[in-house]
């Protein structure tokens, strides 16, 4: 495609048969990240924070909006994504050759401390986000664009060597013959194939449960939730984590539309590991700053590199 338009990019995300594999995202994002560099859409720099951007397409678009896009982890030069994707695709080998010992190898830890890894999975992302952003109705594209955040996840799980796939498990309610809760798992990962012994196991011990949203915004206490039944209905402690992209959206600040808003409640957060349980991780994209500075937020949520280097490592040994 030499002259590709938004409107083929929007079908591109719309493309069931697509995405089923790294390569999948790395080309759209390619093509959205030559797209913006050849239409150079109006650039927006929010005046509240001035690390995120958005672009405003042309009246083909009805001058839609992106969503925020944090400049940095998002790589806006085409090249730079190229570069930076091989560099990423190289350390998901050594992770899938080495395991945990990858961080040991030379040149691991300065690989990570340059935060490659959250930027090459926040640009692909946030591509189709920003291509999501202007359909002509957000609801075409919004189920879509969380579906695809769960794939790219699903996908990065499975290249460093691990099983990982969704799971819907029926689990019957104790005391009550007959009554059953449907229950969809994003991911269910372990590090070696497990093999349920009966139908009813539903979930091996060496298994992992994951929640994977793009934002923690009306989903934190479910996911709080679904650990506390699902380890009551089985009757065994069960693993879950969550992993999200970003907490953050547009809003009105003063009198401009291009403000910044957080969409983590933290004190919703802190009263779910206490009425309920605490999660066995919590992981962010892009974390928002009083994760890092809060000390309680700080001891449970970690950035995504962190899950991949050492926690799943950890997680799945058992």
């Amino acid at each position: 495609m030499t002259s590709f338009t938004l409107t083929d990019l929007q079908a591109s995300v719309q493309d069931r048969s697509a995405f089923n594999n790294l390569t999948d995202y790395m080309t759209l994002c390619s093509t959205f990240l030559t797209f913006v560099e050849r239409t150079n859409p109006t650039r927006i720099i929010s005046p509240t924070h001035h690390n995120y951007i958005f672009y405003q397409y042309d009246e083909t678009h009805d001058h839609k909006i992106t969503r925020p896009l944090n400049v940095d982890l998002f790589i806006e030069k085409t090249q730079d994504f190229h570069s930076a994707f091989e560099r990423f695709a190289a350390f998901l080998d050594d992770l899938k050759k080495y395991q945990e010992l990858a961080i040991d190898r030379q040149g691991s830890i300065q690989y990570v401390k340059s935060n490659e890894i959250n930027k090459i999975v926040y640009t692909m992302q946030q591509s189709i986000g920003g291509i999501g952003d202007s359909f002509h109705n957000p609801n075409q594209s919004r189920k879509r664009i969380g579906q695809l955040f769960e794939g790219l996840i699903k996908l990065i799980i499975q290249q460093v060597g691990l099983e990982c796939q969704s799971r819907t498990i029926i689990i019957p309610i104790p005391g009550y013959p007959g009554y059953q809760m449907s229950y969809e798992l994003d991911v269910v990962f372990s590090r070696n194939k497990a093999i349920l012994a009966t139908e009813a196991d539903f979930i091996h011990h060496s298994e992992i449960v994951g929640s994977v949203k793009t934002t923690s915004k009306d989903r934190l206490d479910k996911i709080f939730l679904d650990k506390y039944l699902l380890t009551r209905l089985i009757g065994r402690d069960i693993p879950v984590v969550a992993i999200f992209l970003h907490d953050v959206q547009r809003a009105l600040k003063g009198n401009s539309i291009f403000g910044i808003n957080s969409t983590f409640k933290s004190n919703h957060f802190l009263g779910y590991t206490v009425a309920l349980n605490k999660l066995d991780g919590v992981y962010y994209v892009d974390p928002r700053p009083e994760m890092t500075v809060n000390a309680r937020l700080r001891e449970q949520i970690f950035d995504f590199q962190q899950f991949l280097v050492r926690d799943i490592w950890t997680l799945s040994s058992t």
